[in-house]
């Protein structure tokens, strides 16, 4: 599974990578605002976006908003430390897979993406099934 990171923290993108790689994923970038968030999506199409919301510059909003634009049902995961009622009504709205409240263990997000890739195997499993 392919997998873009985005934090604007370079020690938890390189922890995750590393950690994540290990684990079997497939860590095809790495970015640290909104906007190469969207420009890394364009770039590498990969099953699953973990982004992080409050970065500086471009925020992880434009950076969901401008992926959305690419592909409506990307699936996103949101890695933040904002529990604001205000971030959670956004984050409502632009409908992401999953949300992760930091600090959270590593074990979480691998459980997660995980999950991911189980759906998304039997989604093609039964297409294929389908069109026997």
């Amino acid at each position: 599974m392919d997998v873009i990171l985005i934090d604007d923290d370079i020690d938890t993108t390189e922890i995750f990578s590393e950690y994540l790689t290990i684990k079997g994923f497939n860590v095809v970038g790495v970015g640290h605002n909104g906007k190469e968030a969207a420009q890394l999506y364009q770039k590498l199409k990969p099953d699953v976006v973990v982004l992080d919301i409050m970065m500086p510059h471009f925020d992880g909003f434009f950076g969901i908003h401008e992926i959305r634009k690419l592909k409506k049902n990307a699936k996103i995961v949101i890695a933040t430390a904002d529990v604001s009622v205000e971030t959670a009504k956004k984050l409502e709205d632009l409908s992401p897979y999953a949300i992760l409240h930091k600090p959270y263990d590593l074990d979480s997000l691998e459980d997660l993406l995980r999950e991911i890739k189980n759906i998304e195997e039997t989604k093609h499993f039964e297409k294929d099934l389908i069109e026997r």
